[in-house]
């Protein structure tokens, strides 16, 4: 009898697979690539034609030795990495290292883990795509140059071991570019007016808002204005100018690709990008289903595409149909509109069997596992049902010549809702509490409700805002996002507190560095623009080594320019009047892995250190002391007091040496703005009209 061997690249897919077939079948798994660039050397060859060198990974002699015994029993190969430019680059990579090209090599991909989609896969193997393989290829050699050669020279400037990345580095300035929003904010005021009426035989009051005149909308920006406004209105009559009633549809939504997965997961359920991955991943490679062993429940993890294929589309159809009603299943199907290239090798990610409900897996999963599973099922259920149908009404008040609005709608049909609700969704539907209201209706003007806010800043970005950013921009594609927000926040170049990525001292420096030196690397537009010509390399309209051999010339002259620039400016060890308290000798400033700290510099003879904490010159109003620049344990800067614990004084803005005019309270910087501290004060200088 023929032996077949299929090799894929994780130790669960083999327990997976292995169920699926006959004694016929042997199934290995490669444990991720098995070669790569030596780490000791940039990787390729400029004089020859950017030619990559390969080398077997330290540690995966002994796999690829077990995986050549194989291959030498076989009578055919299998090679069933993931569907993506990635698992292309490892069967090739596999093919390489262990001489394939003699043997009967077939590659094969399926986009679920089920005995029917990898029997179905078995019949249809194709030759290996190279030009995958080289969109994988160009991509890892551009990271390879960026990190390689700008890497030493952030070690040189900052003194420590720092890198920079391609996709890492322009995801480091975004969120930068929102810290410089955020800071340079300067918060206006507004006021609301709203105004409660009774309405004979209603027991219930209505609420209506202060609209503006009867021909535009008008902003009350202060106490003042506010207070001209209810003048004006004492004793007004108050009629209901228009009533409008109508019908609106909430769309039924798509179903998760990578990027609306790790958003959705982030927002309901608090995971990390990290987590979703690593959670979808060991759905979709098995778990152990009573009754139907070890099965993938939910499609490939990576993928950009909406797209669901006819036969699992008609099964969702079916079961809506069964469960819930024919009026509940949706006429079309909604699809992603998106003006770049969708990467439609794959589907959008779905269960592999829908009647596979989450309530029938729970005891299968652990709690992570459902919670996830659960979201990927009722979405994808949701996105075959028909859309949500609400009656609205819509009622303009007017007295005195301005115009008061209230809104509201009711759940006419609840369709896709039957099944998944988002937390905004379920907030943000009113209904009208007067059930019958029209030009006739009598209002008796009860009070106002008179509300002070303030604008806010852009919002800190959060781990879900980040890769709705990075999608929107054409930064990174599904396998990147999570290793990239991963990194930064490793390297203390972000620091996460509760969900929201703030920047540390230590990421703006590496940003300062980047955004001076390279400009181009962390332009959002070529990032952009190297993702899209390695699209065309997929698609095998460009040629890989011309996307490389056109980049590095330009990143070299880049190098060696800042190389001369940084000479000139050598940094040196800034010198400080505080003496070690082990040898005598002023202590210096030096940059670690978290930022500024003061060490001795008799190094090594005395390795003496502390933290640094940077007076700013000014005292703290609560106790006198000196205000100190300090940081979170997670490298987050605040200006707090010296004699923190005894005093709590702290200010995520810098505090100003100005006094406040008004109140005399404590001013602090916001971009070219002195703000007081105390917002019920609200005093606003220009930070330079004094000078």
């Amino acid at each position: 009898m023929a032996k077949y061997l299929i090799i894929v690249e994780s130790p669960t897919k083999v327990k997976t697979i292995k169920k699926f077939l006959g004694s016929n079948y042997d199934v290995a798994a490669s444990n991720g690539h098995v070669r790569d660039m030596p780490k000791s050397q940039l990787g390729f060859d400029v004089e020859n034609n950017y030619e990559p060198k390969y080398i077997t990974i330290r540690g995966k002699g002994d796999i690829l030795a077990a995986l050549r015994k194989s291959v030498k029993k076989s009578d055919k190969v299998y090679l069933a990495t993931d569907p993506d430019r990635e698992g292309e680059a490892i069967s090739w990579h596999l093919s390489k290292a262990l001489k394939l090209e003699e043997k009967d090599i077939h590659r094969i991909t399926f986009n679920e883990i089920t005995k029917t989609a990898v029997k179905e896969s078995l019949k249809h193997p194709r030759a290996i795509d190279m030009d995958l393989v080289d969109a994988q290829q160009a991509r890892r050699m551009l990271d390879r140059m960026v990190g390689y050669r700008i890497s030493p020279l952030l070690w040189a400037k900052v003194k420590r071991g720092l890198s920079a990345g391609r996709v890492q580095s322009v995801t480091l300035r975004i969120i930068a570019d929102r810290e410089e929003e955020i800071a340079a904010f300067i918060p206006e005021e507004y006021w609301t007016l709203d105004a409660d009426f009774t309405i004979p035989g209603e027991r219930k009051p209505l609420t209506a808002r202060f609209y503006g005149t009867e021909k535009e909308k008008k902003t009350i920006h202060s106490k003042e204005e506010l207070d001209t406004i209810t003048k004006k209105l004492e004793g007004a009559k108050y009629q209901v100018a228009e009533v409008k009633k109508g019908e609106r549809t909430k769309k039924a939504p798509v179903p998760f690709t990578t990027s609306t997965l790790q958003q959705e997961a982030s927002k309901v359920l608090n995971f990390s990008t990290q987590k979703t991955m690593r959670v979808a991943q060991q759905l979709y490679e098995g778990v152990d289903v009573k009754g139907s062993g070890t099965v993938g429940i939910i499609t490939y993890l990576r993928t950009d595409s909406t797209r669901i294929s006819d036969e699992a589309d008609a099964s969702a159809r079916a079961y809506v149909e069964e469960n819930y009603g024919k009026e509940y299943v949706s006429a079309a199907v909604q699809e992603k509109k998106s003006g770049k290239k969708i990467q439609d090798a794959h589907e959008a990610i779905r269960p592999t069997d829908i009647t596979r409900t989450p309530f029938a897996l729970k005891e299968s999963l652990t709690r992570d596992q459902f919670r996830l599973y659960q979201l990927i099922w009722k979405r994808f259920a949701a996105s075959r049902m028909a859309n949500a149908q609400y009656t609205t009404t819509s009622v303009k008040i007017d007295a005195a010549g301005y115009r008061f609005h209230v809104s509201a709608s009711k759940k006419k049909f609840d369709g896709f809702m039957a099944v998944y609700v988002q937390d905004e969704e379920e907030k943000g539907e009113g209904n009208l509490l007067v059930k019958e209201i029209s030009s006739e209706t009598q209002l008796n003007f009860k009070s106002f409700e008179e509300k002070q806010h303030f604008t806010q800043p852009p919002a800190h970005y959060t781990e879900a805002a980040l890769v709705k950013t990075l999608e929107e921009l054409g930064i990174g594609r599904p396998s990147t996002y999570a290793p990239t927000i991963t990194t930064i926040i490793n390297r203390r170049y972000v620091a996460k507190e509760n969900k929201n990525l703030y920047m540390t001292e230590l990421g703006e420096v590496v940003n300062n560095i980047m955004v001076q030196a390279f400009p181009s690397i962390v332009d959002v537009n070529f990032t952009a623009n190297m993702e899209s010509l390695l699209d065309k390399v997929e698609e095998g309209v460009v040629n890989w080594k011309t996307v490389v051999s056109n980049f590095y010339p330009d990143l070299d002259e880049a190098v060696l320019n800042a190389e001369k620039e940084l000479a000139k400016v050598k940094i040196e060890d800034e010198v400080t009047d505080i003496v070690c308290e082990e040898c005598g000798r002023n202590m210096v400033i030096k940059y670690g892995p978290h930022g500024r700290f003061l060490a001795c510099p008799g190094f090594p003879e005395c390795r003496n250190t502390k933290p640094y904490l940077e007076k700013i010159g000014v005292a703290c109003p609560k106790c006198g002391k000196d205000i100190v620049l300090r940081k979170t344990k997670k490298g987050r800067k605040y200006y707090g007091c010296e004699n923190n614990p005894d005093c709590d004084f702290m200010s995520w803005q810098k505090p100003s040496k100005e006094k406040c005019p008004k109140c005399g309270g404590i001013m602090v910087e916001k971009g070219n703005k002195l703000l007081c501290i105390n917002e019920a004060c609200g005093y606003i200088e220009n930070k330079f009209q004094k000078e």
